[in-house]
């Protein structure tokens, strides 16, 4: 039987984050106009960072460091403390993971792209290394997915019960449910509060070779990781993640890869789909949304490790919250998921989206995207109320916690932004995105650990998350 690694104490880690911090606060950002990341660059907008990066892999990989490096240091600390929080494993075990399980099945381009975030940030005088940069973008799928299959392996003792976080609300819609037929798709980022209030940057990439793209994600990952993006071969993408899935194959490419190379690559939902499958290591398992602006055709990919049934229409919709769909993968895959307990977040949010596609039939544009994303309505009580159990969550108001995620009583997590777009806005590599609590509410941090010192682990890191406006983003905008 194997122990689990002790991790630092609070006041070592406090020591690491006060180091960094002194860091991001003596540096500063990088100047939009910075020449040592041309030609990218980078400025603010609506509560976003908005990042434009072009040319080889190790160009567009160093524009990135060097243009965020202060926000890539400070979300590695995020994650160093909340993943040994939740793990009992050190940041040290999963740099040697990403080293040894990652790395091998990561494809030269992404290897390149990856040591060129190292290389950026390092230039800003940060010391980061490349398997700080791996470890960073397999943030979901190393702890939530690779550690509770290894525990289970290794027999480890006193080990945590670890379940992946539900993360989105999301829908897409196409023909008689759409004004003018046309795909319109919308997505609620949850998350942590602590990683929420970073979530806020919006990638414009053009690389050497494949598609432009324009999607949100985190400093220093290659991928949306949310995963919200268009390319300029027509396509619109979203997920969210499937609810107790258990899983994990470790001769497979990391979903970081697959994700971020289907978006550059793919030019139709087959496209998509096979690469996406491609390598498939179970990691970060999600439902994926799918439509292609040229044929107004949309697609639903349950993608299992064992189960990838797919579902595709020209008029209808999909609808995703975190909750399985296909049988046998809820069967086989996720066993201790309850399809009919409709209290859980995830199946009361499937209640919420059926209704609202139902009664909105044929009005569904951006417009009234973003009111659903907004919106509190809770089908389990039917009270207006924001909860767990809204499309706009807040799991802090919640005394019940979300238990299927791990997540306690008012636990500091939810919807912390949101992204919509359509087959026009599309057309022209754009969407509209929202940061922070689609509904317009702020999260304060300190009255929050104040009322609930029980998350005082999580000081050093949580932090305000305001709720920004409606703002459009645009591939090539410049202000």
């Amino acid at each position: 039987m194997r122990h689990l690694t002790r991790i630092p104490c609070l006041g070592v880690l406090a020591l690491l984050f006060s180091s960094t911090t002194a860091l991001v606060h003596a540096g500063g950002h990088p100047a939009a106009q910075d020449a040592k990341a041309s030609p990218g660059y980078r400025f603010q907008s609506g509560g976003w960072t908005y990042v434009h990066l072009e040319g080889s892999p190790s160009q567009i990989g160093y524009q990135h460091g060097r243009l965020l490096a202060p926000e890539i240091a400070d979300i590695v600390d995020v994650l160093k403390l909340e993943s040994e929080h939740a793990t009992r494993r050190d940041w040290n075990f999963y740099r040697d993971v990403s080293r040894e399980q990652l790395w091998p099945h990561i494809d030269g381009e992404y290897q390149q792209e990856l040591q060129g975030i190292a290389k950026g940030v390092q230039s800003a005088g940060i010391k980061l290394d490349v398997w700080d940069i791996v470890a960073l973008n397999g943030g979901i799928e190393l702890p939530e997915y690779y550690v509770p299959w290894l525990n289970k392996k290794e027999h480890a003792l006193n080990a945590p019960e670890i379940r992946p976080q539900g993360r989105c609300s999301a829908f897409i819609a196409t023909g008689s449910y759409t004004k003018g037929s046309k795909i319109v798709i919308a997505h609620n980022n949850w998350s942590s509060y602590a990683e929420g209030a970073r979530w806020t940057m919006i990638f414009d990439i053009h690389p050497a070779h494949g598609h432009h793209i324009l999607m949100d994600g985190l400093p220093g990952v290659i991928t949306s990781q949310d995963d919200f993006g268009v390319n300029d071969a027509g396509l619109l993408i979203t997920e969210t993640t499937i609810t107790q899935f258990e899983g994990w194959d470790p001769h497979g490419k990391p979903e970081f890869v697959r994700s971020r190379k289907a978006l550059q690559y793919a030019g139709s939902i087959d496209e998509y789909v096979a690469i996406i499958k491609d390598g498939n290591n179970g990691g970060y398992a999600n439902d994926w949304l799918i439509g292609d602006r040229k044929t107004d055709e949309i697609a639903y990919l349950e993608l299992g490790l064992k189960n990838t049934p797919l579902w595709r229409t020209k008029d209808g919709y999909f609808i995703s919250s975190n909750f399985a769909r296909d049988p046998e993968l809820i069967k086989s895959e996720t066993p201790e998921f309850d399809p009919a307990n409709l209290s859980a977040s995830e199946n009361a949010r499937r209640v919420t989206w059926e209704k609202k596609m139902a009664d909105a039939k044929g009005q569904i544009d951006v417009t009234l995207a973003e009111q659903f994303l907004a919106d509190h309505d809770d089908s389990y009580t039917g009270k207006v109320k924001a909860s767990q159990r809204s499309l706009c969550g807040h799991v802090d108001t919640a005394s019940e916690g979300t238990p299927e995620w791990d997540w306690g009583p008012y636990y500091p997590g939810g919807a912390v932004t949101g992204k919509v777009s359509d087959s026009d806005l599309a057309g022209s590599l754009s969407f509209i995105a929202h940061a922070g609590h689609p509904c317009g509410e702020d999260f304060l941090a300190a009255p929050f650990l104040a009322a609930h010192p029980e998350y005082s682990y999580l000081k050093l890191v949580l932090k305000n998350m305001p709720s920004g406006p409606w703002t459009k983003f645009t591939s090539g905008q410049k202000n």
